[in-house]
């Protein structure tokens, strides 16, 4: 388990502090693929770099395995980060070593011997994909490949923990998906806690189990992805729900309310087993409303599809709308009237 406790990071420059982080405290479990959110200066990557200890915290404690590690001699540390891989937004590669001697460079740090490389390094090109690419450098892949020689090399020394740092943000849509699949069958097959930072609400929808969203140095919500997702609290948060939809709630409400001036629309939020059943086709016909979708958005995660369904129901009375609203809620459907 990775306990963080009420940590703290001042810089000061030009004589003036400033305050990247602020009493964060969060706890991530063994095995956990865990997103920590914000917008560029919430905070993230400070943190992140503390876990690791690359920055020393001003106070607070980075408990890990119920070790103290901010309290480690730099000989325990150099050790102890062996077992903690990084992965970068922008690869941070040595250019001028080829794809199997940039895997095998941390081996060799740790004093490895050379059929042991070898051997290891073989089973990091198969793992990620990259077999007959081991000769190529850096110049000659694609980002995607490129990133994927990042985590075979982050993964050289049998890692319990990866810190991905904005690892998918240089990459197009397609191959950030690939690289997402490829973390979470690294997550499955070898049970490695996964600490995600990223600005990107889809990583996280799609990636993580849990999801902590920072914003000014703190932690301003936490929970499940389904909990974070169904019932964003901080204005923060419920900013980065919306951009999955594509559009800013506020937008999408004004545009349909210019569409569809009589009746309701309502938002329906569907997460995780309730996507997969007839739900909303259940509770029409249970209604002598007429209801018709105008929207939609479907992607997947963790626990299963989630989604939001926009609906239009027309002709009916304040009764008959609230009457719809509580079928729907019944079937376990988060609605908004919009």
């Amino acid at each position: 388990m990775i306990q963080i406790q009420d940590i703290v990071k001042t810089f000061t420059s030009k004589g003036e502090d400033i305050h990247a982080v602020r009493g964060a405290n969060l706890e991530i479990a063994d095995g956990e693929i865990f997103g920590i959110i914000g917008y560029s200066g919430a905070g993230k990557s400070t943190l992140v770099r503390i876990i690791n200890q690359l920055e020393k915290q001003s106070s607070g404690k980075v408990i890990i395995d119920g070790e103290d590690i901010s309290q480690l001699s730099t000989k325990l540390l150099r050790k102890k980060r062996q077992k903690i891989g990084m992965i970068f937004q922008h690869f941070n590669l040595l250019w001028s070593r080829t794809v199997e001697e940039n895997i095998e460079f941390p081996l060799e740090i740790a004093g490895i011997s050379k059929i042991e490389r070898k051997e290891r390094v073989q089973k990091l090109i198969n793992l990620v994909g990259l077999e007959g690419r081991e000769k190529a450098y850096p110049s000659e892949l694609s980002g995607g490949q490129k990133q994927r020689v990042g985590i075979a090399r982050a993964l050289a020394n049998n890692p319990s923990i990866l810190l991905c740092d904005e690892a998918t943000s240089a990459l197009d849509p397609e191959t950030t998906d690939s690289i997402l699949e490829l973390l979470d069958r690294i997550n499955r097959q070898y049970n490695i806690t996964i600490i995600v930072i990223t600005h990107q609400m889809e990583v996280v929808q799609k990636l993580c189990h849990r999801v902590a969203v920072m914003s000014d140095g703190k932690v301003v919500e936490l929970g499940t992805v389904k909990e974070i997702f169904e019932h964003p609290k901080d204005d923060v948060t419920k900013r980065f729900v919306q951009t999955v939809e594509g559009k800013n709630i506020d937008v999408i409400r004004r545009e349909l309310k210019k569409l569809y001036p009589y009746g309701q629309v309502l938002r329906l939020n569907f997460t995780g087993d309730i996507s997969n059943e007839a739900i909303l086709a259940t509770v029409i016909r249970k209604t002598t409303l007429p209801v018709s979708i105008v929207n939609s958005n479907i992607t997947h995660s963790q626990v299963g599809p989630m989604g939001v369904i926009y609906a239009h129901a027309s002709n009916g009375s304040d009764e008959e709308y609230k009457q719809f609203v509580e079928l729907l809620e019944k079937e376990g459907v988060k609605v908004d009237i919009l």
